[in-house]
């Protein structure tokens, strides 16, 4: 079922149990309409797909069309410049929590592709949570939706998402391999299930370092209490900087390593992520404890099972042989081992395999713990596997919030991935998985384009 912005405040109109195809906007938009019920999802409401989420009418340039409406329970946009250029951009959003309302918006670099000539496309998605497989399908069926309501055809598509939304993008052009051109993830998911792994470890060597025995699965109650005790041993504070004992020194060693290896800036980005708090109000503990998956008994809220494991993870808090230190912490962590795993399909956790069938240019922060900066070395490792590495460039940016990019960091990526593909000259990027080059002190320099204050003035 298809409605469009005309029609969608006219929601008892006979002709929307049809069906109806979006069109241009014209006329100064209307009020924003209440969310509707999707057809496709029970219990969820589709908001107005031409409305922002501050509930503000949504409005082209003078020099594009916009087409918006619901499509199989999914709220699509489309804006589509006057001097198009025959090229259609893709983008697919980031996780939004298990809310029941699904909502579309427009992309980072919207006014760049207009101004580009380029189209692009965007979906609500049918559902929240942790739900890849959707997403990709949902992000794959705008390419065939901008056919039949704008009348063009897109001589090529090129697939591009944030944080979650970079989970979608890797596993969409593997799945539909000849559908896309060149992929642009960022900050994205490019491990799948291994960063619940992250999430995992964060959690256990913590609880081990600070002696408190805890669980998996474990409920938010009994967390709380533990958490409660690990955090004066660690020398951390609820929504306070970290004043660090010897605990905490090795667990931020621990989680520098698990994330990415030794880089610049990790202090500041270790002291930002345990300031911030959980994202779950009735969780009082800092954001790195809200997101242990003992929380959800590893099932992120959609797998069958447990994907999140240990067994055979080796802590480290330092880099040559290792030490008794060492081998304590890892006799004494919890071991997790999982029943279920990422799915080779749409379903549950889709994998991503690491065989990317077009140029993929990616962007990170490194001073990310939330979707950490190790995703890109997860995905490097894969695509070399495969033989594909040459169809890869990672780009570090010394940021340390999630997603965290300056928009001429994003137009210079974009930019040089649309070249890529035209010329078939590959573009730079960083050597991320060169210990050393990742180590040094300017690491991240080359690509950051605005300094952020935590990194000082190494660049030069």
């Amino acid at each position: 079922m298809d409605l469009n912005r005309k029609h969608f405040v006219q929601m008892l109109a006979p002709i929307l149990l049809l069906g109806v195809l979006a069109s241009p906007a014209s006329a100064a938009p209307a009020a924003c309409a209440a969310p509707v019920a999707s057809t496709t999802q029970p219990g969820y409401l589709v908001a107005d797909p031409a409305c922002d989420p501050d509930g503000t009418p949504f409005a082209g340039t003078p020099d594009s069309d916009v087409y918006a409406g619901i499509r199989d329970g999914a709220a699509y946009r489309i804006e589509v410049p006057r001097s198009w250029n025959g090229q259609l951009v893709v983008f697919a959003h980031g996780y939004r929590g298990t809310g029941r309302v699904v909502y579309v918006d427009s992309p980072d670099l919207r006014a760049h592709y207009i101004a580009g000539g380029f189209a692009w496309a965007a979906s609500s998605y049918q559902t929240n949570g942790y739900d890849v497989g959707q997403g990709v399908r949902d992000s794959h069926a705008l390419i065939g939706l901008f056919r039949e309501v704008t009348s063009k055809r897109a001589r090529s598509v090129l697939m591009t998402g944030k944080s979650m939304g970079g989970h979608i993008t890797a596993v969409a052009v593997e799945e539909y391999p000849k559908a896309f051109s060149a992929a642009m993830p960022y900050c994205g998911v490019l491990g799948d299930t291994e960063l619940f792994d992250y999430f995992l470890d964060a959690g256990v060597t913590a609880a081990a370092l600070s002696g408190v025995e805890t669980a998996f699965p474990v409920e938010p109650g009994p967390w709380q209490s533990q958490v409660d005790r690990i955090l004066p041993a660690l020398g951390l504070a609820v929504g306070r900087p970290p004043t660090l004992t010897d605990a905490g020194r090795t667990w931020s060693a621990v989680l520098e390593r698990r994330s990415g290896g030794v880089r610049p800036g990790f202090a500041g980005a270790f002291a930002y992520w345990n300031t911030a708090t959980a994202s779950d109000p009735a969780l009082r503990m800092p954001f790195l404890f809200g997101v242990y998956p003992g929380l959800n008994g590893g099932t992120i809220g959609i797998a069958e099972g447990n994907v999140t494991g240990n067994r055979h993870e080796f802590y480290r808090s330092t880099d040559r042989w290792p030490t008794a230190a060492e081998w304590r912490l890892n006799a004494q962590v919890l071991r997790v081992t999982p029943t279920d795993r990422a799915s080779n399909g749409l379903d549950g956790i889709p994998r991503v395999d690491g065989r990317p069938p077009v140029p993929v240019l990616s962007l990170h922060d490194i001073g990310d713990l939330f979707v950490p900066f190790s995703m890109e070395q997860v995905y490097a490792r894969r695509a070399a596997l495969h033989g594909r590495s040459k169809l890869f460039v990672s780009r570090a940016i010394r940021g340390v919030g999630h997603c965290d990019f300056t928009q001429p960091e994003l137009r210079q990526a974009f930019d040089d991935l649309i070249r890529w593909v035209r010329t078939g000259h590959r573009p730079g990027g960083d050597a991320i998985l060169d210990r050393r080059a990742v180590a040094a002190p300017d690491f991240g320099c080359k690509y950051t384009v605005g300094r952020r204050p935590v990194f000082g003035g190494d660049c030069g």
